[in-house]
C-alpha cells in the first residue's frame, strides 16, 4: 500500500520553536482533505506547489520499541482490495503509514532521527492471525510459507489490527453478539463496542455488524452517507443474507479519489453511488447516516464513525438509532406520520437538499412511512449562504432556533455549563470574539427567548497528548484528531478552555473520541438541558458563519446529528446517568459517554496536534511520533 507525499508527506525545518517550520497550508474545515496523487481542486485545501510536484513516497514513520518478525518485504505492502479505502484526512493517511511502516523506538533518540523500516504484518486492509510468528534468526530470509496468502484465511473472523497480530487477542468470542433486552431504548442513544476493555462496558452498545443484523429488521435495501468508506470491508460488515442487497454510497469525493472508491465497488455491482455536491472551497461530506429499508418498516441510523475498520474497535463513537417506522395504510395524507419534533418533515428537506436523483426513490419511500415515535430534534448543516429565513435551517442557527422554542430559562442560568466535546478544531480566529463567543457560545447558551445573560461556563472537551499517547491505539489514535499545527499556533487562547478525555463511566477513558457532543450542564453536573450528538467539529465551515453584518450565513459542509430536549420526553431536564454501563432498559438518566465534571489540562498537558513529532515517551506499543 503506498501513499504519495502530495497525500501526507511533510517537511520541517529544525528551528527554536517548539513546533517547528511547516510547509503545508491549512484551511478552517477539520478534515482537510489533500488527495494521494496531486491535482487542482478548488475545493481542497492548498498545499505547497513543491509538495505537488514531487511524487516521493511519504517519510513518516513510528519508531518501535522491540523487534517484529519481517513479514513482507516493502515490495509486499499490497492490500487485498481493488483501492485502499477513502481514508480522508492528512492525519489518518499519516496514522495509516506509521503503522504500517514502524520504527524502533530509542531511549535516547539523537536529533536526527535514524529511520529503520520494519515490516510487520499491519495496517487497515492487511489479514492477521490469532498467534505471532517467532523472529527469524539474524540475516535469515523468512521462508516462502511465512508470507503465504494463506495464512489470511483468519480475515473473516476478525478484523486485521493495526498494531500487528497478537493485538485483538482479548476481544471477547461474543463481542459481536447484542441482547436487546439490555438496551435502553428510551433515548436510543448508544455507544459504539470497544475492544481491550471490560465486558460489561459493552453491554448496550452496538458495533456496526449489530445494526446491520437481521435483530433489526429483514432488509431490502440501504443507504450509507459518510465520509470516508473502506467498500469491501464495509460489505463484509452485511450478514450474508443482506450482503448482496442493493447499496447507495453518498460521498464527497471528486477526481482522482472518486476514482479509487468506484474501482473499489467494482467487485460488488449492487453497490451504486450518489456524489454530494460541494460548490464551497474547503467542504466535506462529513455527514455519517445509514437509511435502512426492512421488510417490516424502515430505521434511520444517525452516527460518529467512517466506514472503515479503524473506526469500530478502539475509538469512542455514538450513535442515534430510530425506532422501527411502519409503513402508513395505503392512501394516507402527506403529512401523515410526522413526530412531534417534526422529524419527518426535517430529514426530507435534508435529503431534498443534495438535489440528488439518486435519493429520489429514497425520500418517496420516507413519505410512505409513520414517524411519528421520533423524540429527537434533527440537527442538519448543508453547503450554502443562505439569508432570510433560510438562515435558521442549518448550522447552528438552526440549533438556536430549537432552543429558543423548545427550552425554557432555568434558575441560576449563568452557572449551567456549556460543554462540547469534539475530535478536531477548525481556525477560530485571533480571538474568541470572531466567531466562537460572538455566534457559537451564543447559540449553546440560548434557554428560551430570555436574553442570555453573562458569566456562563463553557468548556472544551479535547484529547490530550498525554491521553492520545496512553490509549489503546497509541499515537496512531491521533490520526482521527486531525488539529494542526498552523492552525493551533494562530489560536493559543482557545488552549485555555481545554479539558482532557476521561472516559471512566463507559470504561472508555484509554479510547479516544471520534463522537462529538453538546450539552448544557448544571452547576453540580447532575442534570441536561440539552444534549446534542453530531459529525459537527468545532469549525465554521461545519457549523456556519455569519456574514454581510449578520445578514447570511455561510455553510461549507454537510454534518448531521440529532438534538435531545427534554420536553419532547415530558420532562423539565435530563438527569445524568451515573451507571451507564452495564445498560439497563429501566434507566432514566441519560447516558453521557464522559466523566462529568469534566477535567481542565495541568500545567503540562497540551492538545494533541497531529503534524509535529512526540519523541519524548513511547506509547501503549512502544511506538513514537516522527512526521518529518
Amino acid at each position: 500500500f503506498t501513499v504519495r507525499a502530495s497525500a501526507c508527506q511533510i517537511k520541517t525545518h529544525r528551528t527554536d520553536s517548539q513546533h517547528g517550520k511547516w510547509t503545508i497550508s491549512d484551511s478552517e474545515d477539520e478534515d482537510n482533505i489533500i488527495p494521494p496523487t496531486p491535482q487542482k481542486d478548488s475545493n481542497k485545501p492548498s498545499i505547497k506547489p513543491d509538495l505537488e510536484r514531487k511524487p516521493d513516497t511519504v517519510t513518516t514513520f513510528f519508531k518501535q520499541e522491540r523487534k517484529l518478525s519481517p513479514k513482507r518485504n516493502e515490495d509486499t505492502h499490497s492490500v487485498k482490495e481493488p483501492s485502499a479505502p477513502s481514508m480522508g484526512s492528512e492525519a489518518r493517511k499519516a496514522a495509516h503509514v506509521n503503522q504500517t511502516l514502524p520504527v524502533k523506538y530509542e531511549s535516547h533518540p539523537s536529533p536526527s532521527v535514524k529511520r529503520k523500516r520494519e515490516t510487520e504484518e499491519a495496517g487497515w486492509n492487511l489479514s492477521s492471525s490469532d498467534d505471532e510468528t517467532p523472529p527469524p534468526a539474524p540475516k535469515k530470509e523468512p521462508k516462502k510459507s511465512d508470507v503465504s496468502p494463506k495464512k489470511k484465511k483468519t480475515e473473516d473472523k476478525r478484523p486485521p489490527s493495526p498494531h500487528g497480530t497478537s493485538y485483538y487477542k482479548e476481544e471477547p468470542a461474543d463481542f459481536f453478539e447484542t441482547n436487546l433486552l439490555s438496551m435502553n431504548d428510551m433515548y436510543r442513544f448508544y455507544l459504539n463496542k470497544v475492544t481491550g476493555i471490560p465486558k460489561k462496558f459493552n453491554t448496550g452498545a452496538l458495533h456496526i455488524k449489530d445494526i446491520l443484523s437481521p435483530m433489526f429488521g429483514t432488509l431490502k435495501e440501504s443507504v450509507q452517507f459518510n465520509y470516508c468508506f473502506d467498500i469491501p470491508w464495509m460489505v463484509e460488515q452485511y450478514p450474508l443474507e443482506f450482503r448482496d442487497k442493493p447499496v447507495i454510497l453518498v460521498h464527497g469525493e471528486k477526481r482522482e479519489s472518486k476514482a479509487r472508491l468506484i474501482e473499489q465497488a467494482k467487485p460488488y455491482p449492487h453497490i451504486r453511488f450518489c456524489q454530494a455536491k460541494l460548490d464551497i472551497a474547503f467542504g466535506t461530506h462529513h455527514t455519517k447516516m445509514m437509511l435502512l429499508w426492512y421488510e417490516e418498516g424502515f430505521r434511520v441510523i444517525i452516527l460518529t464513525s467512517n466506514l472503515i475498520r479503524a473506526d469500530w474497535y478502539q475509538k469512542t463513537q455514538g450513535m442515534w438509532m430510530s425506532p422501527l417506522y411502519p409503513r402508513l395504510p395505503e392512501g394516507s395524507p402527506g403529512t401523515a406520520g410526522e413526530s412531534p419534533t417534526n422529524f419527518k418533515s426535517d430529514l426530507l428537506e435534508y435529503l431534498e437538499a443534495y438535489r440528488a436523483p439518486e435519493l429520489a426513490e429514497w425520500i418517496d419511500r420516507i413519505k410512505q412511512h409513520d414517524l411519528s415515535e421520533t423524540r429527537v430534534y434533527l440537527i442538519g448543516s448543508t453547503p450554502g449562504r443562505y439569508q432570510g429565513p433560510a438562515m435558521e435551517k442549518w448550522g447552528h442557527l438552526r440549533l438556536r432556533k430549537l432552543l429558543s422554542e423548545h427550552t425554557k430559562p432555568v434558575l441560576n442560568e449563568e452557572r449551567w455549563h456549556v460543554l462540547g466535546q469534539f475530535s478536531s478544531i477548525g481556525s477560530m480566529g485571533l480571538d474568541k470574539t470572531k466567531w466562537l463567543a460572538a455566534e457559537f457560545q451564543r447559540t449553546l447558551t440560548t434557554l428560551g427567548k430570555v436574553r442570555i445573560k453573562e458569566g456562563r461556563r463553557c468548556a472544551h472537551v479535547y484529547p490530550s497528548v498525554e491521553n492520545v499517547r496512553t490509549s489503546l491505539e497509541g499515537y496512531p489514535a491521533g490520526g482521527s484528531l486531525p488539529y494542526s499545527i498552523q492552525t493551533a499556533q494562530k489560536q493559543l487562547w482557545l488552549h485555555s478552555y481545554f479539558h482532557g478525555w476521561h472516559a471512566d463511566v463507559t470504561g472508555r477513558s484509554n479510547a479516544m473520541p471520534h463522537i462529538k457532543t453538546y450539552m448544557r450542564v448544571s452547576p453540580d453536573y447532575t442534570q441536561l438541558a440539552w444534549f446534542l450528538v453530531t459529525s459537527a467539529n468545532l469549525s465554521k465551515a461545519a457549523w456556519g458563519a455569519l456574514e454581510k453584518n449578520n445578514t447570511q450565513i455561510m455553510v461549507r459542509s454537510y454534518e448531521l446529528g440529532v438534538l435531545y430536549l427534554p420536553s419532547a420526553f415530558n420532562m423539565s431536564t435530563f438527569p445524568v446517568e451515573k451507571n451507564v454501563f452495564p445498560a439497563s432498559s429501566s434507566s432514566k438518566g441519560f447516558p453521557v459517554p464522559f466523566d462529568l465534571p469534566p477535567q481542565h489540562y495541568s500545567s503540562k498537558d497540551q492538545p494533541w496536534i497531529w503534524n509535529i513529532p512526540y519523541t519524548q515517551a513511547p506509547d501503549t506499543h512502544g511506538n513514537i511520533w516522527v512526521p518529518s
